[in-house]
């Protein structure tokens, strides 16, 4: 375990990590939120799914991401469809639009990053995706309250969930 002194360190830097997620907010289209962002990305990333779904990987209530959802459908990123599965449910999914759109956020992400960490090596930005994924990984189980049962680690609490190293917009 690391050194108190460590642990405040690491926040005073996690902290700094506003800067990188006000630019980010930045590079968004205007009709594009980050909310709406996250949504299309994440329905990249797993393909299509429920709105129950889509909220427990946004880690927020329903009523928040359906106003995520109910933006994006407006604007053509994402259709809704009935679940064959529940009549009485729907399937959101990307339409052609969204999927361009999240091409675009990749592409603008991408730059951003590379004009920011021209002078990183390779292996310096591949050790930081490894530690930010760690970091994330032993946060992910803990829910709004940040905690975990007791010597529970997040790997017994992402059973069943897929990996989530490949996201292709870090919005």
């Amino acid at each position: 375990m690391a050194a108190r002194s460590q642990y405040e360190e690491l926040a005073r830097q996690l902290s700094a990590v506003g800067a990188v997620k006000r630019g980010l907010a930045r590079i968004l289209p205007a009709e594009c939120p980050g909310g709406s962002a996250t949504v299309l990305t994440l329905l990249a990333k797993y393909g299509e799914m429920r709105i129950s779904r889509l909220a427990e990987l946004l880690a927020v209530n329903m009523s928040v991401t359906s106003r995520h959802v109910t933006h994006a459908v407006e604007s053509g990123w994402i259709e809704r469809s009935p679940d064959p599965a529940d009549k009485r449910s729907r399937i959101l999914r990307l339409t052609p639009a969204g999927d361009e759109l999240i091409d675009e956020l990749s592409r603008r992400t991408t730059e951003m990053f590379a004009d920011h960490l021209i002078d990183w090596s390779d292996e310096e930005v591949g050790q930081l995706n490894t530690l930010l994924s760690r970091l994330r990984d032993s946060f992910s189980c803990r829910g709004s309250g940040g905690w975990c049962a007791p010597g529970r680690h997040s790997g017994d609490c992402r059973a069943g969930h897929s990996d989530d190293s490949h996201t292709r917009t870090p919005v």
